[in-house]
């Protein structure tokens, strides 16, 4: 809305109003106004949570100090997605395609977790909801995704056209502003299934290639290979989002680290200027998306004032679906999906765990009758616990290891 703010009052010359085309300056004002409403309006939230007795059942895991947590009011997420789809509809370019579809993507999965809290607290259903609904939510999502990567007219990159050695064709522009002139390469848009690998000088990996056997047909072939991988994507880091979410302040911290590594990424990626001297791909009006992940910062730190040791507020499932969603989407819009595993390392470690321990229980109980365990609980947040080490310390050293893995993320850009 501020965006269009501009073209009402340009006749007016009113100074400084220009600022509003600025993506930097309404990426502040989103993570600003998103740490105002998540602060302010939390606080309330709580409030009325506690009036309603709206709180967390705890299972007695063994764990020092979760007993207390009980009765902690929970569906805290809620504040989160108003803290990020409000100042994203006040500061974006609405009718941009990306935005558009951060915008459903959040909606989305904020609308499975609150009924799989919904069911939880109100209904009394420990289960809450059904783990296949849950899955077929995040298909549907995927394929969503997928529908308009390859439909939408507005979703493309823009590729170096090559001569018939292979060699890029340069071109000499002249920048209207400065009168410099410039030699850089030709490129048209298309749409492509083509990706970033990091550390590798030609960094781009097509999933075409994974069907090349296929001839001809390798055209159409490679969009079902992309929307198998990119469902496998949001469902395995939606989920690992939501296990994450087992200590204070834990997963929130950690998605607004990586959030912080994801704006930088997008915003490099959709100025034609930065990419083309970082040698990257350069996506057309991706820059925009800065905007709603400088909001869903805003948001995660702002209920990090309230979900930080000793939580005041828990999210539940409605912020942890979410946030790992968002977190997927955004990658695979921008490209990065391959740098998965270093931005969200935290959600990878935390979800090997699980899948790591059930594993070598189920075969130990198989071969020998009686399971065993690699670590004394799993996700692994809860190991460290049992050893005894404060809870406040195992989230502040996960956030550490998330900060040194976001800037090794930013460091492909450059490390190459």
């Amino acid at each position: 809305m501020i965006y269009y703010l501009y073209e009402w009052l340009k006749p007016y010359n009113i100074p400084g109003i220009g600022m509003t085309q600025y993506i930097s300056f309404r990426t502040a004002g989103a993570i600003l106004f998103s740490l105002i409403i998540t602060i302010i309006y939390g606080k309330r939230l709580i409030q009325f949570l506690r009036i309603k007795q709206i709180g967390e059942e705890v299972r007695d895991l063994g764990l020092e100090g979760q007993l207390q947590k009980k009765g902690t009011p929970t569906m805290g997420g809620i504040i989160i997605l108003a803290g990020i789809l409000i100042p994203t509809l006040l500061f974006a370019r609405i009718n941009n395609t990306y935005i558009i579809l951060m915008l459903a993507t959040t909606v989305w999965l904020g609308l499975i977790g609150f009924a799989d809290d919904y069911i939880k607290v109100f209904q009394k259903n420990k289960k809450g909801l059904a783990g296949k609904f849950k899955i077929m939510g995040q298909i549907s999502l995927g394929l969503m995704v997928v529908a308009t990567l390859l439909f939408s007219p507005d979703v493309v990159v823009r590729e170096p056209v090559r001569d018939a050695s292979g060699a890029t064709l340069k071109e000499l522009v002249t920048d209207p502003e400065t009168g410099v002139q410039r030699v850089q390469p030709v490129t048209h848009e298309v749409k492509s299934t083509k990706t970033t690998i990091p550390f590798i000088k030609s960094n781009e990996f097509d999933y075409e290639w994974l069907v090349a056997f296929a001839g001809e047909s390798a055209s159409w072939l490679k969009w079902l290979v992309y929307a198998v991988a990119i469902i496998l994507i949001i469902v395995s880091v939606s989920n690992a989002s939501n296990l994450t979410d087992g200590v204070d302040g834990l997963a929130t911290g950690t998605s607004a680290i990586s959030g912080a590594s994801l704006g930088i990424l997008a915003y490099v990626s959709g100025n034609i200027i930065y990419s083309n001297y970082l040698g990257i791909m350069y996506i057309p009006n991706l820059g925009e998306l800065t905007v709603f992940i400088g909001a869903f910062i805003g948001a995660t730190i702002g209920f990090l004032w309230y979900n930080s040791y000793p939580a005041q507020i828990f999210m539940g499932d409605t912020g942890s679906l979410a946030l790992g969603g968002i977190l997927a989407v955004f990658s695979v819009i921008i490209r990065k999906e391959i740098l998965i595993p270093l931005l969200c390392g935290i959600f990878l470690i935390e979800n090997l765990s699980v899948v790591i321990q059930v594993a070598w229980f189920k075969y130990t109980k198989r071969k020998y009758g009686e399971g065993r365990r690699v670590f004394l609980m799993s996700p692994i947040h809860h190991h460290f616990q049992k050893k005894g080490i404060p809870e406040a310390k195992i989230v502040t050293r996960f956030w550490i290891v998330g900060i040194l893995l976001a800037v090794i993320t930013i460091a492909t850009l450059k490390v190459r």
